[in-house]
Order: structure tokens, then C-alpha cells, then sequence
């Protein structure tokens, strides 16, 4: 090692040391919601919060069980992911080497995506996960009819910046579905409507950490019953060309407690667990991996703003 990477390193060293002794090593949580400018307050110090039953007032919170959601939807056509395994948007290994694997996007009739998501999340079939998680503001879109159900927009949020959210958010699956290290440019207000979500966070200042590396995007396709031994239901990741390169944390934190480089003993870790009706906000850049449990009929859903 140079004498310039020694003292980089030690320099990063000392700045992970520095923000874990000045920041609190848990995550507020409030038993209300703040008013606009305590709000300001954590958006300044860029630090999170959970509201503990922040969004048991919302009809949604009331009213989001498996026959409302199908009855109100019906056949409506939706936009499922698709993957093996439940990881999308995740670092895969193939041929000896790393890819980053978009999930297969089909659309399909609601009820037929939310039939196979809660029957495989109470273990009765078998098959690839499903999770409704388009990003495109969709709650305003194909789950407008949904809308209703959940604030337009978050009222300490809108007054303290000033705006509208510029997406509203739906997002539905089963256990199965991961969620793989990521960071947004967005400040997110998230709320649990049913099931839980499993949040390991950590700030922007870890960015040193995580193994970001350049790698060749790939999305699962659907390669029939051709017995290809890479297939798995049916699908396999395939590079997308002309290659194109993704930059992604490659540090999975379910597989290693701490990221193996130098600078992993000074990353600190905060777990948050969101119930059904909990609210949480996570500032912009702060990384993020998700992990969800099914409730009492087999699905997760939650919304989020940004």
C-alpha cells in the first residue's frame, strides 16, 4: 500500500470515527408526528425518524385487506417484477463474474399477480416471487383507484419544503422479497400499511464502505422450457447490449456483518423494524437494505413519498 492510500484510508478513517461520535448510534422515534420545522430540524441534520402508528388514521390502514384490494382493483393490468429469488435490482454472480439483475416486468391482471404473491407467501405454491414495485408515482397512475385511501401528500413534509411529493408510491409482495443495498436522491417518507419491513440504514458518509464497483447491467428474460441448466423458473439474467455499466454497492450486509475492507469497522449499522401502521422518514442518500414479513394473509404492501 502507497503512502498516499495509507493516509487517504486513514483520513476515512478518522471521518467515520468523527460522524459515529457526533450523531446518536440509534434512530429517533417520535409518538407524533412532528410539526414543519422540528421536521426542517432532521432534514437539516439529515438524520431519520420513525413515527410508531404514524399512519393508523389512514383509511387505507383500515381498509387494506385481501378482498379490498381485489374487489377495488380487480382485473386491472399492473406492472409485476419478477425474479428467482426475490432480489431485484441485486448484485448477481454468473460465469465467474458480477452483474447487477433488473427483475422480468410483465403486466399483469391485479388479481391474478396478488393471488400468486399472498399464495406463495403463506407457502402454497412454489414458483418465481412477484413484487409490484414500479417507482413512476403509481399510486396516481394504475393504483389511482387506490388514492383515496392515503393523504395526497405528507402535511408536516408539504409545508416544511415546500412542495408536493413528486411521486407517491405503492409497493406489494411476500417474505420472499429483498430489497438490495441502494441509496435515493430523494427525501423519503415511508409508510407500513400491512406486514412488516425489515430497514437496515446507514448514512451517506459509509460511502467509502460498501465495495461500489462498475458492473454490466442485466434483466431476467423468460427463456421458455428449453432446459438451459442457467434457467431458473424458466428465466435467466441475460447482459443487456451493448453492455452497460451500473455503479452498485457489491457489499451484501446479510451475508458479512461488516464490508471487508479497512474501513468496515468504523460503519455503523441501524435496524429498524416498521409494524403495520408505522411511518418513517429516510433523508436523501442514506443507504438503504429491505427485507419484508407477510402479514396475517400472506402479503406486504406500503407507501412511500418522494
Amino acid at each position: 500500500m502507497s503512502d498516499d492510500t495509507a493516509g487517504l484510508e486513514r483520513a476515512l478513517a478518522s471521518l467515520l470515527e468523527n460522524y459515529n461520535e457526533l450523531n446518536a448510534s440509534y434512530i429517533d422515534e417520535l409518538d407524533q408526528e412532528p410539526t414543519p420545522l422540528q421536521f426542517m430540524r432532521y432534514v437539516a441534520r439529515n438524520r431519520p425518524f420513525i413515527i410508531r402508528g404514524g399512519a393508523n388514521n389512514w383509511p387505507a390502514y383500515q381498509r387494506w385487506n385481501a378482498r379490498y384490494l381485489v374487489e377495488t382493483l380487480g382485473d386491472s393490468p399492473v406492472n409485476v417484477a419478477s425474479t428467482p429469488n426475490g432480489l431485484a435490482d441485486a448484485v448477481l454472480s454468473q460465469d465467474g463474474k458480477q452483474i447487477f439483475v433488473e427483475p422480468l416486468e410483465q403486466t399483469e391482471p391485479f388479481a391474478d399477480a396478488f393471488k400468486s404473491i399472498t399464495a406463495r407467501g403463506r407457502g402454497e405454491i412454489d414458483g418465481p416471487v412477484k413484487y409490484c414495485q414500479t417507482q413512476n408515482d403509481n399510486l396516481r397512475g394504475e393504483y389511482l383507484a387506490l388514492m383515496a385511501d392515503v393523504p395526497a401528500s405528507i402535511a408536516f413534509a408539504h409545508v416544511a419544503l415546500d412542495r408536493k411529493p413528486d411521486a407517491v408510491n405503492f409497493w406489494l409482495g411476500d417474505g420472499a422479497s429483498t430489497t438490495a443495498l441502494h441509496r435515493d436522491n430523494y427525501e423519503n417518507i415511508y409508510a407500513q400499511i400491512r406486514g412488516k419491513k425489515h430497514f437496515l440504514l446507514m448514512a451517506p458518509v459509509i460511502a467509502p464502505c460498501v465495495e461500489e464497483r462498475s458492473l454490466p447491467l442485466a434483466r431476467y428474460e423468460n427463456c421458455g422450457d428449453g432446459g438451459d441448466e442457467k434457467a431458473d423458473y424458466g428465466m435467466k439474467a441475460v447482459v443487456q447490449q451493448p453492455v452497460q455499466y451500473v455503479p452498485v454497492p457489491t457489499w451484501d450486509p446479510l451475508k458479512h456483518s461488516k464490508p471487508p475492507n479497512s474501513l468496515g469497522e468504523h460503519l455503523t449499522t441501524y435496524k429498524v423494524d416498521l409494524e403495520e401502521g408505522d411511518m418513517m422518514y429516510l433523508p436523501a442518500m442514506w443507504y438503504h437494505h429491505v427485507r419484508q414479513t407477510g402479514g396475517s394473509e400472506g402479503f406486504s404492501c406500503s407507501v412511500n413519498y418522494w
